[in-house]
């Protein structure tokens, strides 16, 4: 018979769910479990390692590396002499991985984690509260099989692959690997148009790589509201090389690189490139967990379905004892999601009597391409779907003073309002600082303050960027 070895609390992952322990469970033993993320099983999460930080650090020295294309309309000539991207990577890499190595000694070491056992390896259910943990050394790996009364599943989410003939044995790029690799190609191909395909596209573009951007739709961003969409994809369309509606069909990795062939209007397309970055998209890792074996239920992508209050539910009801968040349950995958969510979890394992809601507020999004993209609530579309009477507002950065200084000409905030009550439904922004601004419209949205109230009740700085939002506003109240 197995051995199992139980604990109070099992956890699994280290992305948001390294904020879980604590002093107020020094009374309960935990069990952290985590497989790792990437080919090298790194601890820490996504977030940290493979995802919205280091993916930053990147972005900002890109937008350093842009300004040459923009200097010369404000009477400047600039130029970019090198891009050493060892220099670049290592910069980067070299605190985050001291990060990764840090957290890890932390939790193993550390005399906070007396009550907290550290297990390496990739964790799949067994029974409903019964777990085998299987380390990353293969067949000759340890196994151990765990039980714990409450589990809390934090195990996030992985690149995936479409099935496309050739794809996977050509070893294209995803975001676990681009970040990392030797040297800059001179060619890159990116198929996909979403989130990570755009942000990869304005960094790679800005050290002097012909950048090819691969969309099955007309529209890059399609998340977007479809005028932001638009924008982007104009925008983009005149920076590199952007292949819209086109449907890949083949890939094969030959001496000379990548070739990758598509369909569009009946007619084949032939792309090649030195090397190609699959950024379609991530698929959250319940299949790992072997969820179905604790009857877990799964939305059609594999999400773990939760209730209102992060409770796994399994045939429709709440599996006791079972908790869930982030990537594996949320169909967002943003960062700012799964550390709301996990706090939510903690409070409520805590604090069983007075559960908390983890859908009360409204969700915003942002994108680090050049322009920025952000927004929060409904887009147009679904505005009006939803039955209400609405008043749209546009507003370009080109019509405020700060706009007029830094002579932009593209970004525009689009604000949605209830006609008659001015409830602020949606807000979108595409231009600079677009991520910081739509705070503004968040903060709104999330204390139940109308378009009325933020504009008659504070002052506005002149001549500053929030003009943007306030002179939107203006048009929408009366």
């Amino acid at each position: 018979m197995t051995d199992v070895t139980h604990y109070d609390i099992a956890l699994i992952g280290s992305g948001s769910a390294n904020s879980f322990p604590g002093p107020e469970f020094a009374g309960r033993s935990i069990v952290q479990i985590d497989r790792g993320v990437g080919p090298d099983h790194v601890f820490g999460g996504t977030c940290i390692n493979l995802g919205c930080i280091p993916t930053k650090m990147f972005v900002h020295t890109a937008n350093l590396a842009h300004t040459p294309a923009e200097a010369a309309r404000f009477g400047l000539t600039e130029q970019l002499s090198q891009v050493d991207w060892p220099a670049i990577r290592d910069r980067i890499f070299g605190r985050i991985d001291a990060i990764s190595t840090g957290g890890e000694q932390y939790r193993r070491d550390h005399e906070d984690n007396a009550n907290l056992t550290l297990l390496r390896g990739t964790a799949r259910f067994t029974g409903p509260k019964t777990l085998e943990v299987r380390g990353h050394d293969g067949e000759g790996s340890s196994v151990q099989t765990i039980s714990a009364d409450t589990i809390v599943l934090g195990a996030g989410s992985r690149p995936t692959l479409p099935p496309i003939e050739g794809l996977a044995e050509a070893e294209p790029h995803t975001s676990d690997t681009i970040m990392r690799i030797d040297r800059l190609p001179a060619s890159l191909a990116i198929l996909g148009s979403g989130v990570i395909a755009v942000e990869m596209a304005h960094v790679f573009a800005s050290f002097g790589v012909e950048v090819t951007l691969i969309a099955r739709s007309q529209q890059v961003l399609r998340s977007a509201d479809a005028d932001v969409s638009s924008r982007l994809t104009q925008i983009l369309g005149q920076r590199l090389r952007l292949e819209r509606g086109l449907s890949t069909t083949s890939v094969r990795r030959t001496a000379e690189g990548i070739e990758l062939r598509g369909e569009r209007d009946g007619a084949e397309v032939l792309i090649q490139a030195d090397e190609l970055l699959v950024a379609i998209g991530r698929r959250p890792n319940s299949d790992l967990l072997d969820v179905d074996a604790a009857g877990i239920d799964i939305a059609a992508d594999g999400r773990v379905e939760v209730d209102e209050h992060q409770r796994v539910l399994g045939g429709g009801k709440v599996l006791e004892g079972l908790w869930s968040f982030g990537d594996l349950s949320s169909a967002h995958q943003l960062k700012h999601v799964a550390n709301h969510e996990q706090r939510i979890v903690r409070h409520n394992i805590l604090h069983p009597e007075q559960l908390r809601r983890s859908d009360t507020m409204p969700i915003p999004s942002g994108v680090f391409t050049h322009p920025q993209v952000a927004w929060v609530g409904m887009d147009e579309e679904q505005a009006r779907r939803s039955g209400r009477t609405v008043k749209v507002a546009v507003q370009e950065y080109a019509s405020i003073a700060y706009g007029w200084a830094m002579e932009d000409t593209t970004g525009f905030t689009k604000l949605i309002v209830d006609a008659e009550t001015t409830e602020i439904l949606g807000a979108h922004l595409i231009g600079p600082e677009a991520t910081t601004l739509v705070q503004l419209l968040i903060q709104a949205m999330s204390t139940g303050q109308t378009a009325r109230d933020i504009t008659a009740t504070q002052y506005w700085i002149h001549p500053a960027m929030p003009e943007l939002i306030e002179n939107a506003l203006l048009q929408l109240v009366d």
